[in-house]
């Protein structure tokens, strides 16, 4: 009878070790590399020959390699590009995307209420398809950085044209990526 007990317990001790076992899923080893990249978006401008030129930022978008768009958390509001010269810039954009995303193009899109200052009266802007599809402008790049840092150049001394000999005025930008 002992022999047979024995038996016994040598056949189930197996099944208790296996009860016995944690069945918790083993915990990944945390990857120190981060998944995103932070992107940062700075507007300056070159002087130009007015007394002020107010622009109304209301959103910046990209367009990606696989042609979603995505709209960038953009500190929207009215910048006055005069006061952004001789290396002073300020912040438009600082928002993060998935490390790898190739950007193809980035569209500024402005509000209403543009305006120029001359002779000490404001002028509103005239803004061609500006706050609707924005202003495309040619750039292309890959985050694959931790962090990517852009400069709008904003030429305003090109960029606004005035319309025969009347107070009338075309906002066209010029601007150049940094």
């Amino acid at each position: 009878m002992l022999e047979l007990t024995s038996i016994v317990i040598l056949l189930l001790m197996p099944i208790f070790f296996i009860a016995c076992t944690d069945d918790e899923e083993p915990v990944p080893v945390e990857n120190n590399e981060t998944e995103y990249s932070q992107m940062k978006i700075n507007l300056t401008d070159a002087p130009g020959d007015y007394q002020q030129v107010n622009i109304n930022v209301y959103q910046v978008r990209v367009q990606t390699n696989d042609s979603s768009w995505i709209d960038l958390t953009t500190n929207n509001g009215f910048y006055d590009l005069l006061e952004l010269t001789n290396g002073i810039d300020t912040t438009i954009v600082q928002d993060s995307l998935t490390k790898g995303t190739y950007i193809t193009q980035m569209r500024l899109v402005l509000g209403d209420s543009s305006n120029v200052m001359v002779d000490s009266s404001f002028y509103p802007l005239k803004v061609p398809s500006g706050s609707t599809s924005g202003f495309k402008i040619n750039f292309s790049d890959s985050l694959r950085a931790d962090s990517l840092v852009i400069t709008l150049d904003f030429d305003a001394e090109k960029s606004i044209i005035q319309q025969g000999n009347k107070n009338d005025y075309l906002l066209k930008p010029v601007i150049k990526v940094k």
